[in-house]
């Protein structure tokens, strides 16, 4: 508003995130009237044409990005990706079916705990006896003979691991949780059976979880569901089986336009990579100051995880890295440490600032 001053941070928060500014100005700008029809988007009917028009665009939006065929629907959905854990092997793990999980990172592991729950499951590989600080090579991964899907973390947040190349899983659905590195970087999404992500990190605000899905694998859930629990429901209706959350499929439509206005996937790769590089640089150039949790080949674009001698020099860290105007930089509360996330619409500056921050406080306290 005009006459008020704002005063921005670097937000390295893990989720909730930072969001491009271009889009908190557009949502800003056309919060009380949208686009002329005298009330804000939040007052508006999902059944309205224009909330429609919202829905559908961003769908094909996030097909599009992709480069997915119209084989695909993507579904807005609510409860986040712990909701998906869930619902992954009650529609789509029959009674007389496994299914496989390679587990690498906390998130894995809380996917693998609610999938026993439901049905049987094997273990195809899992990192936990080495902290989860690299990914199993191609001979540690043991698929069923036919699982009914192969499921994985692309990249885990809390430990900071991420697959640069995905393992081979044959012919089986692969199904990929990619909360925190969706649209960060090119891939083959027609490898994916289904991609599912919590927006809150990279794609907009809390509240919606995407699932982009074949429509040969919805046709396979189970029928004596619960209606709401279906992803065939939701694909029936349009994502407007019940009322959904307006205005986070609004916000996700608009970063969707961000991200393709910025050149897509390869120019976000681009920007991801050289942000990241800042920032493990400053690691490595720390003569041991600073130990990266993740091993080389295994490290995150997204979350740069890592420690310093005492847990004393890190709340130190975090305290002074707030008083320079960066923040959300304190590691999980499971595993403490430090963690920068450094989503798409994280600025480069906030890196180098992070970057030289972390080279004179290294001198300062090493």
């Amino acid at each position: 508003m005009e006459g008020i001053r704002m005063s921005k941070v670097h937000n390295f928060n893990a989720g909730p995130s930072v969001l491009p500014q271009a889009v908190l100005a557009q949502a800003q700008a056309e919060l009380l009237d949208y686009q002329g029809r005298g009330m804000s988007i939040l007052e508006m009917s999902h059944r309205s044409k224009e909330y429609e028009a919202i829905n559908a665009q961003a769908e094909e939006r996030m097909k599009s990005l992709l480069g997915l065929s119209d084989s695909y629907r993507v579904l807005f959905m609510q409860g986040g990706a712990s909701s998906q854990f869930a619902l992954i092997p009650l529609n789509l793990l029959p009674a007389d079916g496994v299914a496989d999980y390679i587990v690498t990172g906390s998130w894995g592991e809380k996917a693998l705990e609610e999938a026993k729950r439901i049905g049987n499951v094997n273990v195809a590989a899992n990192t936990a006896e080495g902290n989860f600080r690299s990914l199993p090579s191609a001979d540690e991964i043991k698929l069923s003979a036919n699982p009914a899907y192969v499921h994985l973390t692309t990249n885990e947040t809390i430990q900071g691991v991420q697959w640069s190349a995905l393992p081979d899983v044959g012919t089986a659905p692969l199904i990929a949780d990619m909360s925190s590195d969706i649209l960060s970087r090119p891939l083959d999404a027609n490898r994916f059976a289904m991609i599912y992500a919590g927006a809150q990190k990279n794609i907009g605000p809390a509240g919606v979880t995407v699932v982009v899905v074949r429509e040969n694998l919805i046709a396979q859930g189970r029928k004596d569901l619960p209606m709401i629990m279906r992803y065939s429901t939701f694909a029936k209706n349009n994502s407007l089986y019940n009322t959904p959350p307006a205005f986070a499929v609004y916000m996700v439509n608009l970063v969707l336009g961000w991200i393709a206005e910025h050149g897509g996937l390869e120019s976000m790769a681009i920007r991801n990579a050289d942000k990241a590089t800042q920032i493990y640089a400053a690691i490595d150039r720390s003569g041991g100051f600073y130990r990266g949790h993740a091993a080389a080949e295994a490290r995150s674009q997204m979350n740069i995880t890592f420690r310093l001698p005492d847990e004393a020099l890190e709340k130190k860290f975090v305290a002074e890295a707030q008083a320079h105007g960066m923040v959300g930089l304190a590691g999980h509360r499971s595993v403490g440490g430090i963690r920068a996330s450094i989503y798409n619409a994280l600025e480069p500056e906030a890196c180098i600032a992070l970057s030289g921050f972390m080279d004179e406080f290294a001198q300062k306290n090493g």
